[in-house]
């Protein structure tokens, strides 16, 4: 096949994966794959070149790959299977140890992050919230060469197409001397750095929030937290509004929350403040909602009876990030407790 045509159907996802790919062992895709593999870092080195990244910077990222990571391709094959309630992965997520740590940290960076939240318009609870669950506050970045990582589920994974352009813009990323490639560390699937950014996110919302010309979400905290800050006001942040709240609901006599004219009521609606008030929610200690507040909309993620919260516009912010109810649950409530004791 000419040179350029595979290129382009390289790029385009357009050629289908070999059999070996397909394999269930990675030990198998270690064995039948090398050969196939150097040529498939060749077509990559091809189009990182004709994208602009030096070739030295290439030497240095691809040189050293000889064969896929096996265990990128265990840990993504093998990818536990279960569900959790709401109360379970409250549990394991917000226990009193990160807290408390929450608090800590926070005393120590919101001299910086303060006045970074405010030029980004984006409250530094929601900051917090969001460095504490994706790397607990920056202690655990992942220890995996994103370029190693990305190359090996660009060729063997069942989402080639996806891993094969943040491969290609984790490059562009080293073209720009942000990093070196050694020092790009972040998890078996290419996440980098103390927010854990997929590369194409980093070159969306990556900043400089130190001033030294580079974007260092590995090492600098000010990068790190006006890059954070950066993607939720570019996800639709409302400066100054909450993002949800506890709330008590009302059960009827059959434990649902529906009573006469409610019976067609909709948790999913949104509906304003007020109405949710002349239903009978209150907030936990039974003190009113505050009605200034835009309207909001009621989950109870593990059913009727259970913890209940109201969610305004900004939970949705959240949800830009991590697109479950649970993370952006999490991730309000650790930002709230970690910023509220001041």
């Amino acid at each position: 096949m000419e040179r350029r045509n595979f290129l382009s159907l390289l790029a385009a996802g357009s050629l289908s994966l070999p059999a070996w790919a397909k394999a269930a062992s990675p030990k198998g895709v270690m064995r039948q794959g090398s050969a196939a593999y150097g040529n498939f870092l060749k077509a990559i080195r091809a189009l990182a070149i004709e994208q602009g990244v030096p070739e030295t910077v290439l030497s240095q990222a691809l040189g050293g790959l000889r064969a896929p990571n096996e265990q990128v391709l265990a840990r993504q094959r093998h990818q536990p299977e279960f569900t959790l309630t709401w109360a379970q992965y409250r549990a394991r997520v917000l226990g009193d140890a990160r807290f408390a740590t929450g608090v800590t940290t926070y005393s120590q960076v919101q001299s910086v992050m303060d006045p970074i939240a405010a030029r980004y318009r984006c409250d530094s609870s929601i900051i917090m919230g969001i460095w504490g669950l994706e790397s607990s506050f920056g202690t655990t970045q992942g220890k995996f060469n994103v370029i190693d990582a990305l190359a090996t589920l660009a060729f063997a994974s069942h989402r080639t197409g996806f891993f094969r352009n943040e491969l290609l813009k984790a490059l562009k990323i080293l073209g720009r001397g942000d990093i070196s490639p050694d020092m790009m560390l972040g998890s078996y699937a290419g996440a980098m750095g103390q927010p854990q950014f997929m590369p194409s996110a980093y070159l969306r919302y990556g900043v400089d929030g130190d001033g030294d010309g580079k974007c260092d979400i590995w090492n600098s905290q000010p990068d790190v937290f006006a890059s954070i800050a950066h993607y939720i006001s570019g996800s639709g942040w409302h400066y100054g509004q909450p993002w949800g709240e506890e709330v008590a609901v009302p059960l009827g006599e059959n434990g649902q929350f529906f009573d006469g004219a409610a019976r067609n009521y909709r948790q999913s609606q949104s509906r304003s403040v007020s109405e949710w008030a002349s239903l009978g929610i209150t907030r936990p200690d039974g003190s009113a909602l505050d009605m200034t507040l835009p309207a909001a909309r009621l989950i109870q993620p593990d059913g009727p009876g259970t913890e209940a919260f109201l969610v305004y516009p900004n939970f949705k912010a959240i949800r830009a990030y991590n697109p479950s109810d649970f993370y952006a649950l999490a991730v309000g409530i650790l930002g709230q407790r970690s910023t509220e004791a001041r």
